[in-house]
């Protein structure tokens, strides 16, 4: 027999509240509604801070604000009472990186070679002279309430937001946002709140910056500009302006991946700052280099599907790299814990994801985040990055800003019911009618156990034993509920019921039953086991599973050693290494704990030296016609995969050079091969500064016939020079005269302005910095001379060069050195006349000659690259062999410590199983400063664990829900050559039409 019991949900709902007072300054056409009720939250669990939890707690609030927190404490007579029995209350959520209420930021300028370029700002008015620099910009002036981006950000229990303009280099000012639905002026918590920076020139038409070391020239001449701007009484530059008034504001910089990460931390230490740094959420890539920084990082949650990997093609296509992030990814937030960094958290895609960030935030804690530190990281950390006392917590005078939730909100099926924002609620869930959580339902002679559940608005019961086949129904109208019972075997019983509270009075007429709270109650949800961390690779690629090996020392017995000194090649010598040195050649060596290592038949050289090499870089062009001032350190990824692959080829030291896209390009980068560092890690200490020239078609734009760019000829590059040094000799002096000035005089005139790009150019007139320049046509080579000899320097070397068989004699005169390619002709007009003869040419005519790649494929096999000139020019071997090591050595002022096998140099060594020379020979061990980099022992062993790892992670994808995921392909690796164009910071290539080299 059916029975029905009602059930009357009384007293319990909570309406959204939808008044809000307008701007004090309004005029009102109403009556003057001034509430400022008191009210009083009873019952709930509340959460202070994130260390800090008050049980059955009574919230006190009044006139938006937290008046009191106290447990079991009576709710004043006057207050609006409000039961939350069974509710858990947080601190809201502080969104450090939105957009919200900002206009859209404008797209994005794409660079083509072929249009006209523009060089000039485009920006009217007393601004910047680089549109990238957006200093001047307050986001407070343009912002609107933005209900619907607002009502997205409160599902994921935000109640404020870091709103800023998304567009530029410097952007300007934030404004802190309420997330209420409110006027602006009552949104608006702080105009001012932060100043922000990024590497990415947004929509900036200019074409300087085009790159990310040129991002960070620009910001380094922009803070010298800045403080030169005080010192100044000849112009206006608003945004100068700017950058001195932020100066004292919280500075946050958003990067694209953990190198930018370090390279803010470089640029803070050089301007004496700090800067909080939104991350692409990938730190766990080199979480050391990170962690020394010190930084504080804002750190997005990326929530990404499992890749789909179908079939053997997919399978081919898919990176280990690939598959590495999305397994370690949610792992990130864990390990910066564990590290003791410090971090604020946020949804992966700013306000566009904001509906999975609750999802994501749970999966890290499910990955091992702490919940005291996930709160933190929502809530204080954010708080006190941007100095706001009264933000972050729930003690007396905070914001009334909090969520509601249903239970532990790191709990699965724990559902967010309520954000308040400045004392008023919006319903996301609503308030459920009874707390979730296991009762004991009793009618008739039946005791069930339940499991309540509240979502979206809806009550469900389910049975508390998984082995219990009974069903629930739950139906609710006007306040009344019905519960339909339905047991495995029978018939079903509709109940219905008053609600009184949170127990149950049985109505008139009915049976008498209960729901009370079970013996399941006050049991805390169970936890989930956190998920084992895997291997992470270091570097973070497929040969980060290379261990180099280090040894106090090393005896090679027995080898073929090519000295590249007067010795010659010396059969049957052993060569100790002792502390990163060559510490004695000989025979018959012995070494107490020395680690031996058999040589017979085996040649061991010095390490090859590339003079001219792209590889572990993530840009190399920029655009300005002098960009002396742009840095190829800056821009250094250790992580790059052909550093192994170079070390498997035997090169042990590069020189990473700026591209050929203007007369004067970047500063070089000197490195040794060090696999497993850090980017700074990789540079050659105490090396001498290098810059790159550039001669030729690439240069005057010859694949651009709409190109307006200055020169747009052979004359013109040289005018460059000219005009360049010129300018470089009267800044020097002027620089001169100032400074001899006293304080009292100096205070009377302008300071001169401190010019990153022309010091570059006084650097080499004082023999300070030294170029590498690209050429190619005998014209320009004896024009540049010509242009040093009359600004008394020396041009160090003429890379490529493939027409220095014809002026060699003039470059031996003149001093300059040459780097050319063995045998490369014909892939562009200007070099119709190269000839594979040219390397042995330039070095009978007594040119120190080098044989350099350009290539990240060609740099793996310059020893055979050098085995051509004893082909073409009929070098001897050992005098063909210096090519790729003493004389690119001799080139970079690095002899003294490499490119031959002598004692007291440093241990950068190859062992080849046969004649370097041949193309027979491989490199067996690589070894740079006395550790091994390269093992060809050990590389089946590393293939295999490399494959074994790629098909487990194929197998645990297969395995995962991917629903909406799709087939995965990684990205071919860019393989960067002079001509490249890579966009600051977004690492997509564009090419010199028609251009190769």
């Amino acid at each position: 027999m059916k029975r029905l019991i009602f059930l009357l949900s009384a007293g319990v709902c909570v309406c959204t509240q939808s008044w809000s007072a307008p701007p004090k300054t309004a005029t009102i056409n109403d009556i003057n509604d001034q509430r400022n009720t008191l009210i009083a939250l009873t019952g709930a669990t509340v959460y202070t801070d994130a260390n800090t939890s008050v049980n059955n707690a009574t919230v006190l609030i009044r006139d938006g604000r937290i008046i009191s927190v106290k447990s079991a404490q009576q709710a004043p007579n006057n207050a609006l009472v409000k039961d939350y029995s069974g509710l858990t209350i947080y601190p809201g959520f502080i969104h450090l990186d939105s957009s919200v209420g900002l206009p859209a930021a404008k797209p994005r300028a794409q660079f083509s070679f072929g249009k006209p370029e523009t060089i000039s700002s485009t920006i009217k008015g007393a601004y910047n002279g680089n549109e990238a620099i957006k200093a001047s910009f307050n986001a407070a002036t343009v912002f609107k309430t933005d209900s619907k981006t607002n009502a997205k950000l409160r599902k994921a229990g935000f109640t404020s937001a870091l709103s800023h303009n998304k567009d530029g280099i410097m952007r300007g000012t934030s404004a802190l946002i309420s997330l209420a639905d409110e006027a602006d002026q009552l949104n608006i918590i702080k105009s001012q709140a932060a100043n922000h920076f990024s590497f990415d020139k947004g929509s900036s038409k200019q074409n300087y910056p085009i790159s990310l070391m040129g991002a960070v020239a620009l910001i380094r001449q922009t803070f010298m500009d800045a403080d030169w701007y005080t010192q100044q009484n000849s112009m206006v530059d608003l945004d100068l302006e700017a950058v001195n008034a932020q100066s004292k504001l919280p500075r946050l910089f958003t990067t694209r991946s953990w190198q930018q990460t370090l390279l803010v931390d470089t640029i803070a230490n050089e301007f004496d700052t700090t800067f909080v740094v939104r991350t692409k959420g990938d730190s766990y890539e080199d979480l050391q280099s990170v962690k020394n920084t010190g930084q504080t990082l804002i750190v997005p949650l990326n929530a990404r599907k499992a890749p789909q990997v179908n079939d053997p093609f997919d399978s081919w296509n898919v990176d280990l790299k690939d598959l590495k992030k999305w397994e370690i990814e949610p792992f990130n937030p864990t390990l910066l814990e564990k590290n003791k960094i410090r971090f604020a958290l946020l949804p992966a895609d700013d306000d566009k994801d904001a509906g999975k960030f609750l999802k994501a935030l749970r999966t890290s804690v499910e990955h091992g985040l702490s919940k005291t530190t996930a709160l933190a990281a929502l809530t204080s950390v954010p708080a006190n990055i941007l100095k706001q006392k009264d933000m972050g917590h729930l003690k007396a005078g905070a914001r009334a800003d909090f969520i509601v939730t249903t239970g532990d909100l790191f709990a699965k099926d724990t559902q967010l019911a309520q954000t308040w924002i400045g004392g008023q609620s919006y319903d996301i869930n609503g308030i459920p009618p009874m707390a979730p959580g296991h009762y004991q339902l009793a009618f008739a002679d039946q005791s069930l156990g339940i499991k309540l559940s509240y979502a979206k608005g809806k009550l469900s019961l389910k049975p508390a034993d998984k082995e219990d086949k009974t069903k629930y129904k739950v139906s609710m109208d006007e306040g009344f509920m019905q519960v339909r019972v339905t047991p495995e075997e029978g018939e079903p019983t509709s109940l219905f019921g008053l609600l009184n509270g949170s127990s149950i009075t049985p109505l008139a007429d009915s049976i008498n039953w209960s729901l009370k709270p079970g013996e399941h109650a006050e049991e805390a949800s169970k936890e989930k086991e956190a998920k084992t961390l895997p291997e992470i690779p270091y570097p973070f690629a497929a040969y980060g599973y290379a261990e180099p090996q280090k040894h106090d020392a090393i005896l090679f017995k027995n080898a073929t050693v090519w000295t590249n000194e007067d010795d010659g090649i010396l059969e049957n010598t052993d060569v100790l290494i002792r502390k990163g040195k060559i510490s004695e050649i000989g025979t018959n060596l012995s070494a107490a704990n020395a680690v031996e290592i058999d040589a017979t038949g085996k040649h061991l050289t010095a390490g090859i030296v590339d003079e001219h090499a792209h590889i572990a870089l993530l840009s190399v062009n920029d655009i300005a016609v002098n960009s002396g001032m742009v840095r190829m350190q800056d821009v250094v990824n250790s992580h790059d995969v052909n550093i192994y692959r170079n070390l498997a080829g035997g090169v042990t030291a590069a020189q990473l050079l700026h591209g050929s896209a203007n007369p004067i390009g970047g500063q070089s980068a000197l490195v040794k091969l060090r696999w497993g560092t850090s980017p700074a890690g990789m540079l050659i200490d105490g090396s001498d500064g290098f810059i790159k020239f550039a001669l030729g078609e690439n240069v005057k734009r010859s694949s651009n016939s709409q190109s307006i760019r200055y020169p747009l000829t052979r004359m013109g590059v040289e005018q460059v020079y000219r005009d360049g040094f010129t300018q470089a000799r009267a800044y020097e002096q002027e620089m001169q005269a100032y400074n001899k000035l006293n304080k009292r005089r100096k205070a009377e005139v302008d300071a001169p302005r401190k010019d990153l790009a022309l010091d570059a150019l006084v650097e080499i007139m004082n023999e300070e910095r030294f170029i590498s320049c690209h050429s190619y046509v005998q014209s320009e080579i004896n024009m540049l001379m010509h242009v040093a000899d009359d600004f008394d320097f020396k041009v160090n070397t003429f890379t490529h060069i493939l027409e220095g068989y014809k002026v060699a004699d003039k470059m031996r005169e003149h001093g300059a050195g040459g780097s050319t390619f063995s045998d490369w002709w014909a892939y562009k007009w200007e070099v119709n006349f190269a000839i594979p003869h040219n390397a042995a040419l330039m070095a009978k005519a007594g040119v120190v000659t080098a044989i350099n790649s350009d290539s990240a494929e060609m740099s793996r096999r310059l020893n055979q690259e050098a085995a051509k000139s004893v082909k073409y020019g009929n070098l001897s071997e050992e005098e063909a062999w210096k090519m790729v090591t003493l004389n690119p050595a001799k080139l970079l002022h690095l002899d003294d410590r490499m490119g031959s096998i002598k004692n007291g140099k440093d241990a950068d060594v190859v062992l080849w199983s046969d004649n370097p020379l041949s193309i027979y020979a491989m490199a067996e061990k690589t070894l740079v400063d006395g550790v091994v980099y390269f093992d060809r022992d050990q590389q089946a062993a590393i293939e295999d664990k490399i494959e074994a790892e790629k098909q487990r992670l194929i197998a645990k994808a297969a395995g995962e829900d991917n629903t909406g995921g799709k087939p995965f392909m990684s990205a071919p690796q860019t393989l960067l050559h002079c001509d490249t164009i890579l966009e600051a910071g977004l690492f997509h290539e564009e090419r010199l039409h028609g251009e190769v080299q």
